[in-house]
């Protein structure tokens, strides 16, 4: 990634695995996907990105996202704020 750290919130998020969830008759039937979000927020926002954060969380829970994971970090080679959270979500295989 490469980024000129100019925004004072911002959120970064991938796809960090996918696995079978459950097989039968040696297929997949359903899949577990797994991200992590990352919210960055400067100092001068102070408490401002776990606002955008508690947002994320709630809207993500609304896509039906289960939370599994979160912490809070400040990055030094950033000098940002981060909190950290990992959501899933089980999807249902075609076949």
């Amino acid at each position: 990634m490469n980024y000129n750290n100019t925004a004072n919130i911002y959120i970064a998020f991938n796809e960090y695995n996918q696995t079978s969830f459950f097989n039968a008759d040696d297929k997949e039937q359903y899949t577990k996907h797994f991200f992590q979000f990352d919210v960055f927020g400067a100092p001068s926002m102070g408490v401002r990105y776990f606002e955008v954060a508690i947002e994320m969380k709630k809207l993500m829970k609304q896509a039906r996202f289960g939370r599994m994971f979160e912490s809070d970090t400040y990055d030094d080679d950033m000098k940002k704020y981060r909190k950290i959270i990992r959501f899933s979500y089980i999807s249902k295989e075609e076949n």
